[in-house]
């Protein structure tokens, strides 16, 4: 293939991945002039393809609506990245509903992949193992998950139907400010107009979305990321836990990460203090507290509880049985030897 035939082809391929490019963002792609560039479309639109031209300050080439991309070539690579994103997307929850889509999306791939290519990417996926196995994520519908994407855009408001953790069901207009992946699931987050606050919503519990007429002004302060997992680290729940541990910022957020627990020093003007080993406050809530002690003892910073007082009481529970074990013998346990594995 010429040098100017394989630039064509790449011209097609940046005007094919969406939206309007600049005669110069398109030069520098190519390792050319303006001129050149110009010459390159001519070359597109003799074959028929659509290039459309924009005018204006910000104008450039872009392709018209309703062009249907030839058929699928990827590389070894190409391929391998694909198949793989879609693979760590299943297990990590970040499909719609069924994983249908991801699954038939996988087959496609394949079909089109010539034959050595595919039978490498089959060996690898057939081999491939993970060291943990998550519980089946609660995926959004696409419908909802596209409809709450455009309002996020456009900055318009949204009807929501939504059941809560409790079970009841209600109607909300949303102004919603982003769309965030946490842990294995979706929220959307933005202001609850009937009730003007804001509020963080799972996406597998909203039964449908609509879009109103009008439009909102996105407020000043965190990104939707930080909203999320503030709200889940204030949620409502049985237990408020508040505690003092020594230590650095990164130290105490190794076991307690934020979407957990908010922390005293933690946020994006603390500067330095982040690396000063001091006392630090941590708040958190939850609605067991069994799993806590281990968490605490893993921490291996010194740490106080000031609430609840269920919680120092499993804490000492805990630091007991640890304590007795330690002074037992290895004659003392029954049943087999552990596996030295």
């Amino acid at each position: 293939m010429s040098r100017p035939t394989g630039r064509v082809l790449t011209l097609l391929e940046l005007l094919q991945s969406g939206g309007t490019r600049t005669v110069a963002e398109l030069a520098d792609r190519l390792g050319v002039d303006g001129r050149t560039v110009r010459r390159y479309v001519d070359h597109l639109i003799d074959l028929d393809v659509p290039v459309e031209s924009v005018r204006g300050r910000y104008g450039g080439y872009r392709l018209g609506p309703g062009y249907r991309l030839p058929p699928l070539m990827l590389g070894d690579d190409e391929a391998l990245a694909v198949l793989l994103g879609l693979v760590a997307g299943r297990r990590a929850g970040l499909t719609t509903a069924g994983h249908t889509a991801s699954e038939t999306a996988s087959a496609k791939i394949r079909r089109v992949l010539p034959r050595h290519v595919a039978h490498r990417l089959d060996a690898l996926l057939d081999g491939l193992a993970f060291t943990d196995r998550p519980g089946a994520p609660d995926a959004p519908d696409a419908d909802v998950l596209l409809t709450l994407a455009d309002a996020v855009r456009h900055r318009r408001p949204v009807s929501i139907r939504y059941t809560g953790r409790d079970g009841r069901r209600s109607e909300r207009t949303l102004h919603a400010y982003g769309i965030v992946a946490h842990s294995g699931r979706w929220y959307v987050t933005g202001e609850d107009a009937g009730i003007g606050e804001d509020r963080t919503f799972r996406l597998d519990r909203i039964e449908d979305v609509r879009t109103l007429p009008g439009s909102f002004e996105a407020p000043e302060g965190p990104d939707p990321a930080r909203r999320v997992v503030t709200a889940l680290a204030t949620a409502e729940y049985r237990y408020e836990v508040a505690l003092r541990v020594h230590g650095t910022v990164d130290q105490i957020r190794a076991r307690l990460p934020v979407g957990v627990a908010l922390l005293d020093g933690d946020g994006p003007t603390a500067g330095e203090d982040r690396t000063a080993e001091r006392w630090r406050r941590v708040e958190l809530r939850a609605e067991r507290l069994d799993w806590l002690p281990p968490v605490l003892a893993a921490l291996d910073r010194p740490f106080v509880v000031e609430r609840p007082a269920e919680l120092r009481d499993l804490v000492a529970a805990l630091a007991d049985r640890l304590a007795s074990y330690a002074r037992r013998g290895p004659d003392s346990f029954a049943g087999p030897e552990p596996d030295p594995r």
